[in-house]
């Protein structure tokens, strides 16, 4: 039987452990995990996600919904167009008074993200909240 480095290397977490190759890294250092079963691109996101939870344990706040998607759409004579979408990472309501609060946790704003921030504030008419 060949050696194990004589063996492709197919990309696999367990292979690159075995081989101790270093899994790809996030260009902003940012570190994904996991947590009820939902995945969070950074350990600040899920962090927030703790902190909101216990909000709505506590009754603050209600209707949390994680990674929430808005229809991006352009102007258009006959119809509105879809553009795109921006996925906002929490969204919920102020027990009182009821308002929609969208919030996005960010460590760095991109060109990309301060453009669909705008359209969608303009589109929604709502506040994204930058935590």
């Amino acid at each position: 039987m060949p050696s194990r480095r004589w063996q492709p290397v197919l990309g696999t977490l367990d292979e690159r452990i075995v081989t101790g190759e270093q899994p790809p890294h996030h260009k902003y250092h940012a570190k994904p995990c996991v947590v009820d079963g939902i995945r969070f691109a950074s350990q600040k996101e899920a962090r927030r996600y703790g902190e909101l939870k216990l909000l709505e344990k506590a009754g603050e706040i209600s209707d949390l919904e994680v990674q929430p998607a808005f229809h991006l759409n352009a102007s258009h004579p006959s119809q509105p167009m879809f553009v795109g979408k921006y996925i906002a990472d929490f969204s919920y309501y102020y027990a009182h008074p009821r308002q929609l609060v969208v919030e996005d946790v960010k460590g760095f704003r991109t060109p990309l993200y301060k453009w669909k921030k705008k359209h969608v504030e303009a589109q929604y008419g709502i506040v994204i909240r930058e935590v």
